[in-house]
């Protein structure tokens, strides 16, 4: 049985974002993600104007007339969310956690895609592989999808993109678009994903928040690693140590970065405490640019 709550979450998210797909996002898409090539479709008679090169000699030979082949794009796709399910997604500073945040944009994208008839999967993940949706069309499947995000309750707490990237490529055999949606505190992944990037089309989606990248000056402040359980006593008042922390997680920041460009994959930065729809659209409008 689904509660009513949740019932009541799910259509608010339907609303929300299917203004966006209507207003923005849809032609967005279709313009950023193009279909896997051309197909055959068929045969006509050759017209002046027609490129020669597309002229089936047999066809011509066995009538007498030029013929030529006619192409369609093939236009289906197949989309996957490699959802991360961690516990560090409980946290968030702004209105919403950054777990919320991914329920929203993953609705959205999933919404825009079946906009233009493409199928859509779901991999859900923490340490472990939690849920898999197989990939299928269609609304109803779609908000099915957000069902299963809003109400998914993980077995773990921890974090392993590797093993997620792994079983992605053994359950997706033909090439995807596949959008990792993460915080991406983990590590250890950095082979998995260059390998993943190679057979699919790999968008890494980013959720932060600020309080991860900048300790406010309140004294000290007991944190605590949602995924382990490890907590520990900090001084934010000491600006050595603040200084430090700023450092490192720049660091890591800078060197997610040039993993993503080594790869060769589009990455999008999401804050919780910002709209994500700029960066979105900042995305779609980019890469559209790029495969023209």
């Amino acid at each position: 049985m689904i509660s009513k709550e949740v019932l009541k979450q799910v259509k608010r998210i339907e609303i929300k974002t299917g203004r966006l797909v209507s207003e923005t996002f849809a032609g967005q898409y279709e313009s950023t993600f193009k279909g896997r090539g051309m197909e055959f479709a068929e045969v006509r008679e050759y017209n002046p104007g027609d490129d020669i090169r597309t002229i089936d000699w047999n066809v011509t030979a066995r009538v007498g007339k030029p013929f030529i082949k006619k192409f369609v794009e093939e236009r289906e796709l197949t989309v996957v969310f490699l959802v991360d399910f961690s516990s560090s997604g409980h946290f968030g500073t702004a209105e919403k956690f950054k777990n919320e945040i991914a329920v929203e944009i993953v609705s959205l994208l999933a919404l825009s895609a079946t906009k233009n008839n493409d199928k859509v999967g779901m991999i859900c993940f923490t340490d472990v592989i939690e849920k898999f949706v197989t990939p299928k069309k269609g609304k109803k499947h779609i908000l099915r999808i957000v069902r299963e995000m809003i109400s998914f309750a993980p077995k773990s707490k921890g974090t392993n993109i590797k093993a997620a990237l792994q079983y992605l490529n053994e359950v997706t055999k033909r090439k995807a678009v596949v959008f990792l949606v993460s915080d991406f505190l983990d590590r250890g992944f950095e082979k998995d994903l260059k390998i993943t990037a190679k057979k699919h089309d790999l968008i890494a989606l980013r959720i932060t928040d600020d309080l991860e990248q900048i300790l406010p000056n309140v004294g000290f402040l007991e944190l605590e690693d949602s995924e382990t359980g490890e907590s520990a006593v900090i001084d934010t008042s000491d600006a050595g140590f603040v200084k430090k922390f700023k450092e490192n997680r720049t660091l890591e920041v800078e060197g997610l970065k040039k993993l993503f460009k080594g790869a060769k994959i589009d990455s999008i930065d999401i804050s919780t405490g910002k709209s994500y729809t700029k960066p979105l659209i900042n995305f779609f409008r980019t890469r559209a640019l790029r495969l023209r």
